[in-house]
């Protein structure tokens, strides 16, 4: 298979799962290894198989029903209650977004120089008029060529020297502090992982992919649904699969390089990959701040349309990367207005880590109340009809559910 029919073959999962390692992202997952060394590898393993259930249920609401998650989350809660969940959404992602597109200009002004907020600035019109003026089938593939940007961080690894022993002992064996900041770091890494806006974006998607292929909801064609829910189970298990092992790798790197050499207080991306140099070399800092672009160019379109998904679907708007600015204003309205915002938060005085990490532990909170919803539509016949959510998906949804209620809530009780 040429690479070329490959990217053809990638879909909303992989997208999703590319999309989940933004450079805030990179910056918790720095940090929590750079603070515990190989103490956390733990989390991103047990995150792999809740990932594939979470996700792959809300893609299976969009292909089922044709409608994306906050539209059928309307059919369950009342509407000022989905009015919360998409508003803290909102926050959380512009947040997200002004940490991506900081992190960005930070990596150009490492590598040539110049004015940070400048690059920041520059980076956030392009993923805007990307966002606004590109169809979705042609900006789909542009998406799916910085997903290539991720390998970055996994080959940084082979610059530097790793005891994998230990690694082996932080992977399969749960172990951290009780105290507040420990569980804190827990549930950002938990957050920053299984996000809110990855359940909005990828049930999108699917709405998304199936309009444009001219093709009806299962609901209305069960005759596709082997096809198109096998489609759904191996890309969302490839996507969420490299998604963690790219965060893996970054945990694993700064842990060997930053954590190893006495440096456990990282402020930013930036900051790791200007770490790197002296401990690993150009090549494992060139890696690293390439990987911080590209994938902030993935990520910060994937931000702000969720919401404008959520948004849209919750005052009943023409939704959709396909129609034309005209025809969607507000759809696209809340995606200029979480980019500009985005870039304020650049010009703010909020410290760049606490940020990052603020808004993964924002993520780790309000997750909950979603993941109740969307396992609630999931499993209800008189949405999905025949195509309810497997008893699997139903198993490891509500364990997913529980284990990031319980860490919200030892955190909370810590405090």
């Amino acid at each position: 298979m040429s690479l070329k029919s490959l990217t053809k073959r990638l879909g909303p999962g992989v997208i999703t799962g590319a999309a989940d390692d933004d450079p805030s992202g990179i910056a918790t997952y720095s940090q929590a290894g750079a603070q515990t060394g190989f103490g956390l590898l733990w989390t991103v393993v047990l995150t792999w198989p809740m990932m594939v259930a979470v996700q792959s249920i809300s893609a299976r609401i969009g292909r089922v029903t044709g409608r994306g998650l906050a539209a059928n989350m309307l059919d369950v809660f009342p509407r000022p209650v989905v009015g919360v969940l998409v508003a803290l959404l909102f926050v959380a992602n512009t947040i997200n977004i002004g940490a991506d597109l900081s992190a960005m200009g930070a990596a150009v002004t490492l590598a040539v120089g110049g004015n940070q907020h400048l690059y920041t600035a520059l980076f956030a019109l392009a993923c805007l008029v990307g966002t606004v003026f590109i169809p979705y089938h042609r900006y789909v593939d542009v998406l799916k060529w910085l997903t290539f940007s991720l390998f970055a961080y996994v080959g940084i690894v082979f610059t530097v020297h790793i005891d994998w022993g230990e690694v082996l002992r932080g992977a399969l064996l749960p172990r951290f502090e009780l105290s507040s900041d420990s569980l804190t770091l827990v549930v950002a890494v938990f957050g920053t992982t299984i996000s809110p806006y990855l359940f909005f974006w990828q049930s999108s998607q699917e709405v998304e992919e199936e309009e444009a292929n001219h093709e009806a909801p299962l609901l209305e064609e069960p005759t596709q649904a082997p096809r198109e829910l096998g489609r759904i189970a191996w890309e969302t298990w490839a996507g969420m699969g490299m998604s963690n092992l790219v965060a893996f790798f970054i945990m694993l790197t700064t842990a060997a390089t930053l954590h190893a050499n006495g440096q456990t207080d990282i402020q930013s991306t930036e900051q790791a990959a200007q770490a790197l140099k002296p401990i690993a070399g150009d090549f494992a800092f060139i890696l690293f701040s390439i990987g911080i672009i590209g994938t902030g160019l993935l990520a910060v379109p994937v931000l702000a349309g969720s919401v404008a998904y959520a948004a849209g679907e919750l005052f009943a708007w023409p939704t959709g990367l396909e129609h034309p600015p005209q025809k969607a204003r507000g759809f696209y309205g809340v995606i200029a207005a979480a980019i500009v915002l985005g870039i304020g938060v650049d010009l703010s005085a909020l410290d760049p880590i606490k940020a990052l990490v603020w808004s993964a532990v924002v993520n780790g909170v309000i997750v909950v109340p979603v993941l109740v919803a969307m396992m609630i539509v999931a499993s209800r016949p008189r949405q999905m009809g025949q195509f309810v959510a497997t008893r699997t998906q139903r198993i490891f949804g509500w364990l997913t559910t529980a284990m990031m209620a319980g860490a919200a809530v030892a955190m909370f009780v810590m405090m």
